[in-house]
């Protein structure tokens, strides 16, 4: 009688915990789901995209009129919807060459800080055929320092100089950690 009653509990207990797992399953690649309702089912077919990745594109734009700069923000987001307009039918490692050439277009006269637009615009040239972490460390390296002078905080400025200075050869982790190194050491 107790084996058949543990059999009985052991049992309920599995389906009951099976349940919300099974109704909360993503549909498969082909599938629509249960109810042909499932997530990303608004995206066109075709598209590469999985639902997760659609997230970014129906962002809401930034109120310009609340930042520091408008006429910046503005000239930012228009640079970026001439870009997405350009490289709309291109995916993967093309689309984002695409949108790096796109970038390499930005009208600098419009920015918060001109001479640093194009002093990055230079930089990204330069390390234009390295990707990921040696992309990072070229343009870490090859960044031009910022002149604190003409700063909003100059004694902050100069602290994150000296702090890009110091972890200027680390990558990844290890550059985090370093940099906090530097802001905590006073």
């Amino acid at each position: 009688m107790n084996t058949r009653l543990l059999m009985i509990t052991g049992t309920l207990l599995a389906a009951l915990f099976s349940a919300p797992a099974m109704a909360q399953a993503e549909p498969t690649m082909g599938g629509q789901g249960m109810n042909g309702m499932g997530p990303g089912m608004g995206q066109p077919k075709g598209s590469g995209m999985s639902p997760g990745m659609n997230r970014a594109y129906q962002r809401t734009p930034r109120d310009c009129a609340q930042s520091p700069n408008p006429e910046a923000c503005k000239a930012h987001q228009q640079a970026r919807a001439q870009a997405r307009e350009a490289c709309k039918e291109k995916a993967g490692p093309d689309r984002r060459q695409c949108m790096g050439d796109q970038r390499q277009n930005f009208d600098c006269s419009k920015s918060a800080n001109p001479q640093q637009c194009e002093a990055r615009k230079q930089v990204y040239k330069a390390c234009r055929d390295q990707s990921g972490p040696a992309f990072r460390q070229c343009v870490q390296q090859k960044m031009p320092p910022v002149d604190c002078s003409k700063a909003g905080d100059p004694k902050r400025c100069d602290l994150h100089q000296k702090a890009r200075e110091a972890c200027k050869d680390k990558l990844g982790p290890e550059h985090k950690a370093c940099l906090r190194e530097q802001f905590n050491a006073k």
